[in-house]
């Protein structure tokens, strides 16, 4: 099954799980109040005029990026992407590998709750809804294949911080919020049209090559 149904289907009943789990104990919020006030002043908290968070996001991108472009487990995801059956022939674990990218990405997911709530010293239950599909269109908008086998970190960092640049403009433009959810659609939508577009005319180009050649 493709990973990024099942990805979305067990975060459907996880969601469910946890919000009908908060509903049973009475506690859909967590307030600044109730937590650490050292928590909090590390969210809002800044090292040499540099914010924690900012700094945490830096640290995260550079070890990914790095570990994607020169660490043998990192590239062997990009070939696990473009051909999982040949890249299961070339020896390659597959299995072990994307298992270890899942549990790397929720670990990530993890930290960024966590960050969440101390930087804005509130969460409940339902935080984060809807937030999957800005987060596909993001990725996929700054060049990762959405089917995998190509794409950087940068690349990722330049369509989130595209897409969060549009969004923030559309209120001040006066667009309601429903267009504005349209619009990451629209991004989705379009990126994976050019991706498959870009994809097709290289099949194409590739195949003519190989037939030139044996002629």
């Amino acid at each position: 099954m493709p990973a990024l149904v099942v990805t979305l289907g067990t975060l459907y009943v996880f969601r469910g799980l946890d919000h009908g789990w908060a509903s049973a104990t009475g506690v859909l919020q967590i307030n600044a109040d109730q937590m650490s006030p050292d928590f909090l002043a590390f969210g809002s908290g800044s090292v040499l005029g540099i914010p924690n968070l900012t700094l945490i996001m830096l640290v995260v991108l550079a070890v990914a990026g790095y570990a994607l472009h020169n660490w043998r487990s990192g590239r062997e995801l990009y070939a696990i992407g473009s051909n999982p059956d040949a890249a299961r022939l070339a020896g390659i674990p597959a299995g072990k590998r994307v298992f270890s990218a899942f549990v790397i990405s929720g670990a990530l997911v993890g930290l960024a709750g966590v960050l969440h709530a101390s930087y804005f010293g509130t969460i409940n239950a339902s935080v984060g809804t809807g937030e999957e599909l800005s987060v596909v269109a993001a990725v996929v908008v700054g060049g990762v294949a959405i089917f995998g086998g190509s794409g950087t970190v940068l690349g990722a960092v330049l369509g989130a911080l595209l897409l969060t640049t549009i969004t923030s403009a559309l209120p001040i433009l006066g667009v309601p919020a429903f267009w504005q959810r349209a619009v990451d659609g629209a991004a989705l939508l379009l990126a994976i049209s050019l991706d498959r577009a870009v994809m097709v005319r290289l099949s194409e180009r590739l195949r003519r090559e190989r037939s030139e050649r044996r002629a």
